[in-house]
């Protein structure tokens, strides 16, 4: 078995590049005659029954606005009801059918329940679910002193997408709908500060990919990822938990521009009704695959070049509290004997502990 590897690992990987090298122009062909076909002959929005989750700012409102465009019937769901009212209002006036509005908490199955059995009463069916709640964080994993964060960034970025679908999957197979989900580049393209966000990303698409075959094109699945956006997080603006904002003041050490959040969202729409697998924004972002399978130390390399070289570590504050974390408090150790041999210096801490929840 292992002579079988060993000739595998020789052969496998120069002969799959050159094939796809040769196959790549009637590939790329055969995708611009499937987008096309796709394009006019896709599905019609028109009376149809949207369920939008997070909806109540950046990409969820933009993209109820795009439904509302195609005349469909809308179920926005959120925490902040008092932002759902105004965005309701805007959808009518931009052509949807019918608006609906609930706040529900995501990560609660039995409030996941409630809205799908809500738009089922008041629609008698659901056709497209939009998961697009998301909470980042831009501190580095070293820095936390209060571990209650990390189920919160799991929940949130993957149960907050996990239990809509599950609650909702057997209503879309009535109509052979479709599962939206709203990813990130991240989930592959390791970026500082987002470990957690990053790993629950990573997640949340290897478990759409599973949930597509199971599925078997019975109820579509269309992955949306995204680089950076111009969202509530790139305005410097954080909804945590209670709703309040806060202002983000720190400068990130990779320094990015936001795209237009209402581009990725048409695009999101257009695509979930060509039956697209995949929605990228910017698409430009996909050359980093190649590196990071065939050449994992360049984009290592590079990302450290970007990185700022001064001072990386920087007195933070709290979540929402505003007070310091003094550098000379560091995370407690577990008790037990301390190590010996140790050539760590004092730890201190950088970039605000923020999150941001997208709902």
């Amino acid at each position: 078995m292992d002579f079988v590897n060993f000739v595998l690992n020789l052969f496998v990987p120069p002969a799959s590049l050159i094939t796809l090298a040769f196959s790549w122009p009637a590939l790329c062909f055969l995708n611009a005659c499937e987008w096309l076909y796709n394009s006019i002959y896709g599905e019609d929005m028109d009376n149809k029954v949207v369920i939008i989750t997070g909806a109540s700012s950046a990409i969820g409102e933009q993209i109820a606005y795009e439904y509302a465009i195609r005349r469909a019937n809308l179920m926005l769901v959120a925490r902040r009801e008092h932002r759902l009212r105004g965005i309701a209002e805007n959808a009518r006036r931009m052509g949807a059918r019918h608006v609906i509005i609930m706040a529900a908490d995501v990560v609660k199955e039995d409030d996941c329940r409630r809205f799908v059995y809500e738009t089922i009463n008041v629609f008698g069916r659901v056709d497209h679910l939009v998961n697009t709640v998301s909470l980042g964080h831009t501190f580095h994993f070293e820095e936390v002193t209060d571990t209650s964060v990390f189920p919160v960034l799991l929940d949130i970025n993957f149960w907050g997408n996990i239990y809509p679908t599950f609650v909702a999957l057997p209503y879309l197979h009535q109509n052979n709908g479709r599962v939206i989900i709203n990813a990130s580049v991240e989930s592959w393209l390791p970026l500082p500060r987002m470990s957690l966000y990053g790993a629950a990303k990573a997640a949340l698409v290897n478990f759409y990919e599973t949930l597509r075959l199971e599925l078997k094109d019975e109820v579509g699945v269309t992955i949306a990822t995204h680089g950076w956006i111009g969202s509530e997080m790139t305005r410097g603006k954080f909804m945590l938990e209670e709703g309040a904002e806060m202002q983000w003041k720190e400068e990130r050490e990779i320094h990015v521009i936001g795209g237009p959040v209402e581009e990725f969202a048409r695009l999101i729409v257009s695509g979930a009704c060509r039956g697209d697998a995949y929605v990228k924004f910017p698409s430009w972002y996909d050359v980093f695959l190649l590196y990071r399978v065939f050449a994992p130390n360049v984009l290592n390399w590079a990302f450290r070049l970007l990185i700022s070289p001064q001072g990386t570590r920087r007195t933070s504050s709290y979540v929402g509290t505003g007070r310091s974390m003094d550098a000379s408090v560091v995370r407690p150790m577990l008790e037990g004997t301390p190590p010996t041999n140790t050539a760590m210096g004092p730890l201190t801490f950088s970039g605000p502990l923020v999150q941001q929840k997208v709902d």
